[in-house]
């Protein structure tokens, strides 16, 4: 959903936790969100709204 709405917006990518773009981080856990080098909170990257909340107010025009 995310990917769809904010298309124009976003370049998705996906690496694996053992991927060298992921290895600088030091990932504790295999979800992790990131939006511009900065880790997004769990509970807000898993939840539907709360995601498209904190995307809308991160990239405005």
């Amino acid at each position: 959903m995310m990917k769809e709405k904010y298309a124009d917006k976003l370049d998705l990518k996906i690496y694996p936790l053992d991927s060298d773009e992921a290895l600088p981080y030091q990932f504790r856990s295999s979800t992790n969100v990131l939006l511009d080098k900065e880790l997004i909170a769990v509970d807000i990257a898993t939840d539907t709204e709360k995601m498209d909340k904190y995307l809308s107010a991160k990239l405005v025009d």
